[in-house]
C-alpha cells in the first residue's frame, strides 16, 4: 500500500496562525454568546495554544540529557 505524501508549503506555526486567524473570522460572523462562536473561539484558542507550545518544543534552549 501507498502512502500520499504531501511537501508542506509552509511552516507548522504559519499554518497553525493562519488556520487560527480563520476561525477567529468565522466566529465574527456569528452573533455573540451563541454556542456556535463559543466552540470556534475554543478552536482557535486550541490551535494558538498548540503553536506556542511547538515553539516551546522547538527552542534553543530546550536540549536533550547528555
Amino acid at each position: 500500500m501507498l502512502r500520499r505524501r504531501f511537501k508542506q508549503t509552509s511552516s507548522l506555526k504559519e499554518r497553525l496562525a493562519e488556520r487560527a486567524n480563520e476561525i477567529r473570522a468565522q466566529a465574527e460572523a456569528l452573533p455573540p454568546g451563541s454556542i456556535e462562536r463559543e466552540q470556534l473561539e475554543l478552536q482557535a484558542r486550541q490551535a494558538d495554544t498548540v503553536r506556542h507550545i511547538n515553539e516551546w518544543l522547538m527552542s534553543p534552549g530546550l536540549q536533550p540529557p547528555k
